[in-house]
């Protein structure tokens, strides 16, 4: 694949108008590219790790790829859609809800520009040009499902947190670990399936609410990074940890205090930093039409990625438990 130089476009005009002009980094062949990342959302500790990738990714090879979004997942489209009116090569999306998105992707495409797509992998494929994966989402959720059925013998109730009902990428996960629960372990119930927000409190709270109304909860399954960390801080309030078991995706950085008591059984995490870096490579990739099966994005996790049914895979999971933690301290 051929390396070129990346710039960006300081996103719209009110933000144009408050960071000045983007320096450009010329290319070997004279082009460059204007490619932007935009999270789900920025006020959490998982897309901050994310924009440390795109920093590290300037850094590392002259660019100046542009990371920007709104705070809350639910202002994601029309961030978005305020980049339209800058000339943009590419747009790097993680998509809270893909429902308000998936329109404003297609506006972008109509311009002409490459929309890749991250964490959507069962998104319609008619508003992105490509999505790639830190893995197959089937094998994530499942593997969560496998822990909870083991480390509760198979027995009582569990519940499911996503950040939200229309993430694409959470409900994924929650199904895989259900069809696991209904093939091996028939015993355990599922309760529900709860929104978030990506919000710990909001994760907090409703544990909170679930286990007192609930006292056959054994299990609980946490999606947003945030979720496990909110039903570990209600599971020891009630004095409840070892007795109801919890798993999902998280961080160390927000996690390590419940992992290291057992409050959290494990988590498991792709590094959001590389995610941000894989995506910048795809988009380069797209812009050049040089992507294909088997490709090597030069990002860990991403050296080999397959692609499947239109999707392209990394091999990036990680699971975590306070014996390998401090080996992804991030």
């Amino acid at each position: 694949m051929n390396l070129k130089k990346v710039i960006c476009i300081c996103t719209a005009a009110a933000t144009i108008a408050s960071l000045g002009t983007c320096a450009s980094v010329m290319a070997a062949d004279g082009k460059d590219y204007k490619i932007a990342v935009v999270p789900k959302m920025t006020n959490i500790a998982w897309f901050q790790r994310m924009e440390d990738g795109v920093n590290e990714y300037n850094d590392e090879n002259g660019t100046d790829v542009f990371y920007g979004g709104s705070a809350e997942g639910a202002d994601q489209a029309s961030y978005v859609e305020s980049l339209l009116a800058e000339d943009w090569d590419a747009i790097c999306v993680v998509p809270f809800d893909s429902e308000s998105l998936a329109p404003v992707l297609e506006k972008a495409k109509e311009q002409g520009i490459k929309v890749i797509t991250h964490e959507a992998a069962s998104m319609d494929a008619s508003v992105r040009d490509y999505d790639i994966e830190a893995f197959q989402n089937a094998d994530y959720g499942a593997n969560f499902m496998e822990q909870l059925g083991d480390l509760t013998g198979g027995k009582g109730k569990y519940v499911q947190f996503v950040g939200s009902l229309t993430s694409v990428s959470h409900n994924e996960w929650c199904d895989a670990a259900d069809k696991v629960a209904e093939e091996k372990f028939p015993d355990m119930e599922k309760l529900g399936r709860y929104e978030t927000g990506d919000d710990t409190t909001s994760s907090y709270n409703q544990t909170k609410e679930l286990l007192t109304a609930n006292p056959d909860i054994t299990a609980i399954e946490g999606s947003a990074s945030t979720d496990v960390v909110g039903a570990a801080q209600a599971v020891e309030e009630l004095g409840l940890a070892g007795k109801v078991q919890i798993v999902g995706t998280s961080m160390t950085s927000i996690a390590r205090q419940y992992v290291e008591d057992g409050t959290i059984a494990s988590f498991s995490v792709w590094d959001p930093a590389d995610a941000g870096k894989a995506m910048i490579e795809m988009a380069k990739a797209a812009l050049d039409g040089t992507v294909e099966d088997g490709m090597n994005l030069n990002v860990p996790g991403y050296e080999k990625i397959s692609e499947q049914d239109g999707i392209y895979y990394g091999d990036a999971r990680i699971d975590v438990t306070k014996d390998n933690m401090d080996d992804y301290d991030f």
